[in-house]
């Protein structure tokens, strides 16, 4: 599942363009900012790559590999400071 932030795209069309499965489209509609944000196509392969989410500069797009894990998506980041 792709989750894109659609008011924080610039509309940049990074992601659509370097997508190597091509899932990617321009939305029908426009956000805040009059751009047409990306959506997934319909019919796509999308295989969660997430180079999308990495070369998006807006960070507008979150990649999830399924429902359950987007409430309990782990991150690299340690916690600063306290016991260990």
């Amino acid at each position: 599942m792709i989750e894109v932030n659609e008011d924080w795209c610039k509309g940049c069309r990074i992601c659509i363009e370097r997508c190597p499965v091509n899932a990617l489209e321009e939305s029908d509609k426009m956000n805040k900012r009059g751009v047409r944000p990306p959506r997934l196509k319909k019919v796509n392969e999308c295989n969660y790559c997430r180079l999308c989410e990495l070369l998006c500069p807006d960070l507008a797009i979150t990649v999830f590999t399924d429902d359950k894990k987007k409430e309990s998506r782990k991150t690299l980041l340690r916690p600063v400071g306290g016991r260990k």
